[in-house]
């Protein structure tokens, strides 16, 4: 829980522990909550998107007044969870957002899975003449660089016949 109010954040810290005394599964819960749960006071939303962002959760929830204007500032979350009326449950079980997430953090580089992980997709790559001749010998030296040296040749040829070639 990430909140503005120190207060609130005592309060639902304590309504997490009377709820775990209640649990079926207390005990693998409360080891979660022990070993993963948190509350942390931030001076503002602002500072709060800014810590989620780092964190990079798998799930938000935004329960605040305007879920919409702070999810704007969300760039890294597998699933974002809009107002207090929209618990994180709705999207494992039926609201209709993916629940293969990214995890670990991953949601800074990563999206939950969609259709377009299921389509194949072919890069086309172009050079021209004198591209080649711009770009050419940096990729060479990259490629020496690692000891790949039959990628440098390819280039360098290519590089050669071009000289070769000129006028």
């Amino acid at each position: 829980l990430l909140t503005d109010d120190a207060e609130f954040g005592r309060a639902v810290a304590a309504a997490v522990e009377r709820r775990l005394e209640t649990l079926e599964r207390r005990a693998i819960a409360g080891a979660s909550w022990r070993d993963f749960g948190a509350v942390i006071t931030v001076r503002d939303l602002d500072e709060a998107a800014c810590l989620s962002n780092r964190v990079a959760p798998e799930h938000l929830e935004l329960c605040v007044a305007d879920p919409d204007v702070l999810a704007r500032k969300i760039t890294h979350a597998g699933a974002i969870f809009l107002g207090q009326w929209t618990p994180e449950a709705i999207g494992d079980y039926i609201g209709g957002p993916n629940h293969v997430l990214p995890t670990a953090r991953s949601a800074r580089f990563s999206s939950g899975l969609g259709v377009h992980d299921f389509i194949k997709r072919t890069t086309l790559a172009k050079m021209t003449p004198q591209a080649l001749k711009a770009i050419g010998p940096a990729a060479e030296r990259l490629a020496i660089s690692e000891s790949l040296e039959a990628h440098g040749l390819s280039i360098r040829t290519r590089l050669d016949r071009l000289n070769e070639d000129a006028p």
